[in-house]
């Protein structure tokens, strides 16, 4: 995978880097057209813009179905621990560390066993084991199957990917953005569900699709994976579900200007989701 730039390109000074405007007039401070683009700007100051792309598409595919409905705490040890026995010199790998068909002949209780603390073992063991023989059923090698994402049109990529059993949206646009590399592609988890609803950035009542289009549509294509990874890291330390920062007075959260603050109730500090507010 590329690595992270060694200056924050998406953010000024503030940032910790260098001027942004002035390398890249893309980030300049107050250009941006909408005001989704003007708060991936304003979170370029406080963190890192990532590099995307890269990725091996199947091993991403599979670190994003062990993710689903978990945390990275629970899901990255099962992701070790699954490199670790069908990854490439593991006990369990296949000829050539060909983690495909490593997991397609995989014993299915042992499978489960090795990413149980993902949760949902079972439903993930299975999801991953048809991802895999699906994989090489329809490419032939986890290679081919890595160009397709890579080269093909992102749209087809995107719906073949949703006909795979236990793909959603999110695992789909994941392996678009963190394997293709893919541009104007903004995964839509949990925190950035919450989050554009609960600043006024998709319909409160949008759901993970329509928060999906409502973001792709008002930012920058070359904005998507950043904002994508950023919003998630400002959900988990500013805007949590059950008490986000602004419970604590302005000062607290630094898109507090940029916020409707749907479902929440600073004066009672009672907080609920965006869509009961708008009810």
């Amino acid at each position: 995978m590329p690595e992270e730039p060694d200056v924050n390109i998406s953010g000024g000074p503030d940032g910790g880097g260098t001027d942004a405007a002035a390398e890249d007039p893309t980030f300049a401070p107050g250009a941006a057209e909408t005001r989704a683009e003007a708060v991936v700007d304003e979170l370029g100051e406080i963190y890192w813009q990532k590099a995307y792309g890269g990725q091996d598409a199947f091993e991403c595919l599979v670190r994003t179905i062990l993710s689903q409905n978990t945390s990275d705490v629970a899901s990255q040890p099962a992701h070790d621990s699954l490199m670790a026995r069908y990854g490439e010199g593991g006990p369990a790998a296949a000829p050539g560390g060909d983690l495909a068909r490593a997991l397609a002949d995989a014993d299915r209780d042992e499978l489960a066993e090795t990413i149980s603390s993902a949760g949902l073992y079972n439903q993930k063991s299975a999801s991953i084991q048809g991802a895999a023989e699906w994989v090489l059923d329809a490419y032939g090698s986890e290679d081919a199957f890595d160009a397709f994402v890579r080269e093909e049109d992102p749209g087809e990529v995107r719906e073949t990917l949703l006909s795979v059993d236990g793909v959603g949206p999110k695992t789909a646009d994941c392996v678009l953005l963190f394997a293709g590399g893919r541009g104007g592609v903004f995964p839509v988890d949990t925190h950035v569900h919450r989050i554009a609803r609960r600043m006024g950035l998709a319909p409160a009542d949008a759901d993970h699709e329509g928060v999906r289009e409502a973001i792709e549509a008002a930012i920058p294509p070359e904005k998507c994976g950043f904002g994508h990874t950023v919003m998630i890291q400002f959900g988990r330390e500013y805007c949590s579900a059950r008490k986000p920062a602004c419970l604590d007075g302005p000062e607290a959260c630094p898109l507090y200007d940029r916020c409707d603050r749907v479902g929440v109730d600073e004066l009672d500090g009672e907080v609920v989701d965006p869509a009961e507010a708008a009810d």
